[in-house]
């Protein structure tokens, strides 16, 4: 018996699993460029985010070719969009004024960049930068942004290494919080989590109770 075999089986298989590692870094790097629904399509699965009593006055963005575009105007300092973070996500969500002001225009920035072919590692620059300069700012006091649709699709982490169907919830904007701080082990399960962490984009997350509060918006 070769008594080499095991250690060139065992560098063989090293050398295999950094090579996957490596083409899974570079595949989770390209491009992606989200495909809209029809204009109907993006209005209603965006209102389905919300509570039925607003939806009627709040605004829409519909994802476009180039991004997003404001399809209808605010009556009511709400807006809804479908955001598109990773593939294969479908996150409809609506943010009160203080949102819309704010984590909203990450969203819009991150749209337009995704549709000008932007790989995530240069999106993520840019939005950095972003907040650096003050194009974008994060939120001045608390308020929510609700994803009550039962069509949720998101990633478990800020990586999008894996997109899940998840539950209608409720999203607090608590600016560079981590669960540390709310004494959450983060997992997705728990009462509250954050995600984001640390980030002026951070949210805390807290789930819906089944069976109530799902998005019933139509917008017509």
């Amino acid at each position: 018996m070769n008594h080499r075999l095991p250690a060139i089986l065992s560098l063989l298989a090293l050398d295999a699993a950094l090579a996957a590692a490596a083409t899974a870094a570079r595949s989770a790097d390209e491009p992606f460029r989200p495909q809209p629904l029809t204009r109907d399509a993006e209005v209603r699965a965006a209102l389905a985010a919300g509570p039925a009593h607003f939806a009627a006055a709040a605004g829409v963005y519909v994802l476009t070719e180039k991004g997003f575009e404001l399809e209808r105007p605010s009556q009511n300092g709400f807006h809804c969009l479908v955001q598109r973070s990773h593939p294969g996500a479908f996150e409809p969500q609506c943010f009160d004024e203080e949102g819309s002001r704010t984590l909203l225009r990450e969203v819009l920035l991150r749209g337009e960049l995704q549709a000008q072919g932007g790989r995530p590692s240069e999106i993520a620059r840019e939005v950095a930068a972003a907040y650096a300069d003050g194009r974008l700012r994060a939120p001045s006091r608390p308020g929510i942004n609700y994803m009550l649709s039962p069509e949720n699709r998101v990633p478990i982490d800020d990586e999008g290494s894996e997109i899940i169907p998840y539950r209608p919830h409720l999203m607090f904007y608590v600016p560079y919080l981590t669960n540390a701080d709310l004494g959450s082990d983060g997992a997705p399960g728990a009462p509250v989590f954050v995600v984001g962490e640390g980030t002026p984009g951070a949210y805390a997350i807290v789930p819906v109770p089944l069976g109530e509060g799902a998005g019933h918006g139509d917008g017509h």
